[in-house]
């Protein structure tokens, strides 16, 4: 009974030592924490407020430029400060909680040395191992900051070529021409092509044949393309005038014109598609006739057909004797010449 009473004294004697001291760590860590918290919410509200006033700045900036409006999507300027926005709140938070708790750690008194050595060495084999997430996420930080390319763009990125449908910090999510969902890591992007950036050209050829006249050719594909200009909706997806660029080659039997426009970028597909169009019917209209490989496979061999018979091969009639060459070549000449005011191509 007196060992137990003496043991209570000792343990209360020794509590009422060393309260004070608990009680000036526990202030001290309770201080800390709080501190930890007002600090990194006020870093954390500073943050949000610099990506809102980034958001008025550039949305009033491209209010004044109707050009540049076009050509940075709203949506893509939002969700790319978001990112970064998240992204620094997320560091903000880590690198103030952990400063915090390795405060809190040396104020009880235990050596953080060994603590950070190991963490050291945990960190440098994580790192050592999850290299490729390491590369992802610094590649994702860098797209976002350097602003390669957003939500809505359409991109070549090498092994994959698609629409921009989400961008992570590990991966970014296209929508690929036959609906399909590319997951392309960020550090596996060697090298991308932003085909929704600046401006697109519509490229084409229109191929007619080798006889026909050049001036009324060139004519009739500028008239067609004045008409598109100055037409609904077109006239709002081209910018610039469409261009006879001049002869693209020239063989015995056809020449390739090659036209051009400057369009609105994403929009060169169906721009070639209705200038292919507009340019037939102008041809068309003009009696300029339009031809095609099958077309000229056809020539050719009646063209073969006709030298044989002028160089005498021809049938023989039982009543009067063989038939002149001459007389044999008109019904293939009437052929070779109805074929060529009929050839109507279908590549333009």
């Amino acid at each position: 009974m007196d060992e137990a009473h003496e043991t209570a004294t000792n343990a209360a004697g020794w509590i009422e030592e060393n309260w004070g001291t608990w009680l000036a760590i526990g202030l001290r860590i309770a201080l800390i924490m709080v501190i930890a918290v007002v600090l990194r919410s006020v870093v954390r509200r500073a943050i949000t407020r610099l990506i809102a006033r980034m958001n008025r700045n550039a949305e009033a900036e491209a209010s004044g430029n109707a050009l540049r409006g076009l050509l940075v999507n709203a949506e893509r300027r939002r969700q790319r400060t978001e990112a970064i926005g998240s992204v620094l709140r997320s560091v903000t938070t880590f690198v103030i909680m952990g400063t915090a708790a390795l405060i809190a750690l040396s104020t009880l008194g235990i050596d953080l040395a060994p603590l950070l050595a190991s963490a050291g060495v945990a960190g440098v084999a994580i790192g050592f191992g999850a290299r490729n997430l390491v590369t992802d996420v610094l590649t994702g930080m860098f797209v976002l900051l350097e602003d390669q390319y957003g939500v809505g763009d359409r991109i070549d990125a090498g092994e994959a070529t698609g629409t921009v449908l989400e961008i992570g910090l590990r991966v970014t999510k296209l929508r690929g021409d036959d609906g399909e969902i590319w997951y392309v890591r960020n550090g596996e992007i060697k090298r991308v092509g932003n085909l929704s950036q600046g401006w697109a050209t519509a490229a084409l050829d229109v191929e007619v044949r080798s006889d026909e006249d050049l001036d009324e050719v060139r004519s009739a594909i500028a008239a067609a393309g004045e008409e598109m200009s100055t037409s609904s909706p077109w006239d709002e997806v081209l910018w610039a005038p469409v261009e006879v660029l001049g002869l693209n080659s020239v063989t015995l039997d056809t020449m390739v014109i090659r036209v051009a426009a400057k369009t609105m970028p994403g929009k060169a597909l169906p721009v070639e598609r209705e200038l292919r169009w507009r340019i037939k019917r102008a041809l068309d209209a003009r009696g300029i006739r339009m031809v095609d490989e099958e077309s000229l496979v056809t020539l050719r061999k009646l063209d073969e057909d006709l030298g044989a018979l002028e160089r005498g091969a021809g049938g023989a009639r039982p009543e009067k004797g063989p038939v002149p060459a001459k007389e044999a070549a008109v019904p293939v000449k009437d052929a070779v010449r109805d074929l060529g005011r009929g050839a109507g191509g279908r590549r333009s």
